[in-house]
């Protein structure tokens, strides 16, 4: 890659070089820039051809260069020479104007170091073309060393060079003396031209009939750029010594044998021996037969036998050669015409570009490019042509590719884009609409295009109108969206509400129907289908383009109507006007089966989602109807329980002694919740009770201990903290206290197996049982000593048919109850501030007085007692608070609602009871002293 990149650059480094040194110092360069060497031609191949732009005009030019250090090999004399012959021919051929002769743009300027004049563009020698890539860069440029020649172009090139020397020899009176390769000039547009005036000779008489040219003899010790190319040169030349307009002829006849073989003239000549080598030649053209052209094409072989004829009157001269049929050729006479076109007036020129676009497929596209395209732009100076001469150009424009057409073609066709008149042009663009906006750039097609679409719909001419309107669905979808909602349909609309005529209206709504498919939905909705309730016109084909626009947007995949838009305003609008007056039988039937398929996708849509409200509508009512029978199962049981609890506080002593039948309702009640609510824990917590309940059936019935007042062995519980305990929580049920905190619970001593009587673990699912009291009041006392047979079971089965008992110890002395924690016993006891005990108000009714802590700290530990145990002979509490022996019976007070498996049925009456209160209060005497 480096090494190609080095040769590239001493490549460019070269030429650069090259130019720099050849044209350096030559007063060209004053108004030319000069570009890159692209060709060589001239006597010799010695003249450079490079590429070149006139400073002021920015005009495309092709700059000549003799670099004199081409003959630093020969003498001082020798180079004046052959300066004055370069010079001679280049300054004969400024002299002379013709269409056939190379055109100069700046004569030839000396230098010391080069000769140098500039004429117009060309593209190579046709010696180069055909293989002689003398005095070119190397490496040789592409464009020429694959360059091909056309039949098309041969023929007319050749056709070109008889026209050229038909001008000379009759109209200059000069024959050109070298006709060679070298000296034909193909310019940028691919035509022929003569140059290499070196050895031109005029005629001494040219007023006379037959005009004479002097010949000069062959002097083989010139330099070779001094005398022609003798491969070219006509016999008479060298063997008599004579020349005429035949002999440029003969060369002629040599060119177009080498133009069809490659290059390779008919005979080598041997410039060392010249006359014995044009001897040989002489004998040979004298028997020269038609296997010698065989690479010439047939219709033209005769021809140019008798052009290289030894008898020069037997050449055809310039014009007859003009006039064969070989150059009758379609192509040929068509590329004719173009170069004559400046003479024809309209109407020939018109007559012509109508038949042309049947010529040009059969044309080469690069014959096309260069010389029929740029004589057809050039004439779209004259408005009056451009209607004839704007389709060919389209035609070639298709055949174009892209970088061409944007190259070539769309330059020319900006000025014309903007004429209004004649209003063909505007027709043939719309035409040919798909190929502008295909080819044509984005910017082009929003500045140039697109303006001259608007331009035709609001033109004043109806034919303009509805071709438009016709036309703009074949490109609609090579039209950017932006420009189609904003510019477009904008448009299209004002055409069909503002037009007067019928046509115009209808075909708006047919080309808005056809586009919109390209359209966003929400735009038609919102914008299309509002625009057609704004339509006047009720005249049936209008109505059915309303209809066929409705249709199309509601059948559309991507489309659609929604069904607010189907019941608020399409069907309003589409029923009333199927009822018109003016439509037939089959244009209400249209119009009925689009309003029954609107109808039948609005209800199967209306219905489908009225279905889906209902099904969640069902779901929700079943999920509230299942959270309802939750709560409602909650109250039920929390009612349940209040009303128990009511029936405690009613009738405790009474159900203490009797265990009414309520008990048993309850019972039942309080069964079947359980069995609806249990868990499998607690089915199975139950089973191991019925298994205890069994074990207890096989055991003895509790006797009655007592016991002496002594130091207790183990741990026990204070009867009063457990009877304000259990009392406070059943004052928080009653009352349906909210919930507090577990740390508002009534302190009392350690457990010692039995907890608090028949408290147990509470379901917090269903409720969250407290004391009822204020959090920071705690009562805990000392010197209540319940000794307790901690294998005894307190949580039976029904059939457990005895009950618990325990005997009390008589405490020597009875503690002041304070709100705070005291010390054990023996301590010394802190005097704290009491605390309110307002809360214990409710407990007990409210035939009770009001005591403050501050008096039931003052009283007597009996006093404070006594109101809590009814005096003797109530049937109230009885013997159930403290005694001798207490009965725990099944309808307590204390744990009842804390523990759901405790029911009260589940113990039975026990065998003996206290039948009077005077027990109890004996049994309190003997506590208190």
């Amino acid at each position: 890659m480096e090494s190609m990149l080095n040769k590239l650059k001493s490549t460019v480094t070269k030429v650069t070089a090259d130019v720099t040194s050849a044209v350096m110092g030559n007063p060209v360069t004053r108004e030319f820039d000069v570009g890159r060497h692209i060709a060589s031609g001239g006597n010799g191949l010695a003249w450079k051809i490079f590429n070149g732009t006139k400073k002021s005009t920015k005009q495309e030019v092709a700059v000549f260069v003799f670099d004199k250090k081409l003959i630093d090999k020969y003498q001082k004399f020798e180079k004046d020479q052959i300066i004055d012959s370069l010079k001679r021919g280049v300054q004969q051929l400024t002299r002379l104007r013709h269409p056939r002769l190379l055109t100069v743009q700046h004569p030839l300027e000396e230098s010391r170091d080069c000769l140098a004049f500039c004429t117009e563009p060309v593209f190579a020698s046709l010696a180069n073309v055909l293989g002689n890539w003398e005095n070119l860069p190397s490496p040789v440029s592409p464009d020429i060393k694959d360059y091909k020649l056309y039949d098309v172009e041969t023929k007319y090139g050749l056709l070109q060079v008889s026209e050229g020397l038909s001008f000379l020899h009759s109209s200059v009176k000069m024959v050109h003396g070298n006709i060679t390769p070298e000296n034909i000039i193909l310019n940028k547009s691919g035509a022929w031209k003569i140059m290499g005036f070196d050895f031109c000779v005029s005629s001494t008489n040219p007023s006379e009939q037959e005009p004479k040219f002097p010949c000069k003899e062959w002097d083989p010790n010139l330099p070779s750029l001094c005398l022609p190319n003798p491969e070219y040169l006509a016999p008479e030349y060298i063997l008599s010594v004579t020349c005429e307009t035949a002999s440029d002829m003969y060369s002629l006849g040599t060119v177009m044998y080498a133009v069809f073989n490659k290059g390779k003239p008919v005979f080598e000549v041997n410039k060392q021996d010249i006359y014995k080598s044009f001897s040989r030649q002489l004998d040979q053209l004298s028997r020269l037969g038609s296997s010698s052209l065989t690479n010439i094409p047939e219709e033209v072989r005769e021809h140019v036998k008798l052009l290289l004829n030894v008898t020069p009157t037997v050449r055809p001269d310039a014009d007859q050669m003009t006039k064969i049929p070989f150059f009758d050729d379609v192509g040929a006479v068509t590329l004719q015409y173009f170069d004559t076109l400046f003479q024809r007036d309209n109407l020939q020129k018109s007559q012509f570009f109508k038949g042309l676009p049947k010529v040009l497929p059969k044309l080469p596209k690069r014959v096309i490019v260069q010389r029929i395209l740029p004589c057809l732009t050039s004439e779209f100076v004259n408005p009056d042509m451009v209607p004839f001469v704007l389709p060919n150009v389209l035609l070639i424009a298709e055949e174009c590719t892209k970088e061409e057409y944007v190259k070539l073609i769309l330059p020319e066709l900006g000025p014309v884009f903007k004429q209004q008149e004649p209003i063909q042009i505007l027709l043939i663009f719309l035409q040919k609409m798909d190929l502008l906006l295909t080819k044509t750039p984005p910017d082009e097609i929003k500045n140039s295009v697109l303006p001259m679409v608007y331009r035709a719909l609001e033109a004043p001419s109806i034919q303009i109108q509805e071709l438009c309107l016709n036309i703009i669905p074949t490109f609609a979808n090579l039209i950017d969206y932006p420009s189609m909602k904003n510019a477009l349909i904008p448009r299209i609309k004002n055409a069909c509400l503002q037009t007067s005529s019928l046509a115009v209206r209808v075909n708006s709504l047919v080309c808005l129907g056809k586009i919109l498919e390209y359209l966003d939905k929400w735009f038609v909705l919102d914008d299309i289908l509002p625009f057609l309730q704004q339509i006047p016109s009720k005249e049936p084909a209008v109505l059915m383009g309303i209809l066929g626009i409705y249709k199309c947007t509601f059948t559309h995949k991507k489309l659609g109507i929604t069904k607010e838009q189907l019941a608020g305003k399409v069907l309003p609008h589409l029923i009333p006007l199927s009822i018109e007056n003016n439509l037939n039988l089959n244009q209400f039937n249209s119009f009925i089966s689009v309003i029954k398929e609107m109808l039948n996708r609005l209800e199967s849509e209306h219905k489908t989602k009225l279905e889906q409200l209902h099904i969640m509508q069902e779901q929700q009512k079943s999920l509230d109807i299942g959270n309802q029978m939750n709560a409602s199962e909650e109250t039920k049981v929390t009612n349940v329980g209040s009303q128990q609890i009511d029936k405690v506080f009613n009738n405790i002593g009474a159900d203490l002694l009797t265990g009414g039948e309520s008990e048993n309702k309850e019972d039942g009640l309080q069964n079947k919740q359980k069995r609806a609510s249990l868990t499998l824990e607690e089915k199975q917590k139950l089973a191991k009770e019925q298994e205890q309940a069994q074990k207890l059936k096989s055991q003895q019935p509790l006797k009655p201990q007592v016991h002496t007042p002594i130091a207790p062995v183990k741990q026990t519980k204070d009867l009063t903290d457990t009877l304000m305990d259990n009392m406070s929580s059943l004052t928080s049920l009653a009352v349906s206290t909210p919930k507090i905190s577990a740390s508002s619970s009534f302190t009392s001593v350690p457990s010692t197996g039995l907890g608090m009587m028949f408290s147990t673990p509470i379901d917090n699912t269903k409720r969250n049982l407290t004391n009822g009291l204020n959090a920071n009041m705690g009562f805990q006392t000392s010197g209540f000593n319940m000794p307790v047979n901690t294998n005894q079971n307190f949580f039976s089965s029904p059939s457990t048919p005895g009950v618990t008992k325990m005997a009390l110890g008589t405490p020597s002395t009875l503690p002041n109850f304070s709100a705070v924690s005291v010390p054990p016993a023996g301590g010394k006891q802190t005097q704290q501030r009491p605390t309110d005990m307002s809360a214990l108000n409710n407990l007990f009714g409210p035939q009770k007085p009001k005591v403050s802590m501050n008096q039931l700290s003052q009283q007597k530990p009996n006093q404070w007692l006594n109101q809590f145990v009814p005096p003797q002979g109530s049937p109230g509490m009885g013997s159930s608070v403290m005694g001798t022996q207490v009965n725990v019976m099944g309808q307590s007070a204390f744990g009842m609602q804390a523990n759901p498996f405790f029911n009260p049925q589940n113990f039975a009456q026990p065998p003996t009871t206290m039948t009077s209160s005077s027990s109890a209060s004996n049994d309190l005497k003997d506590l208190f002293g």
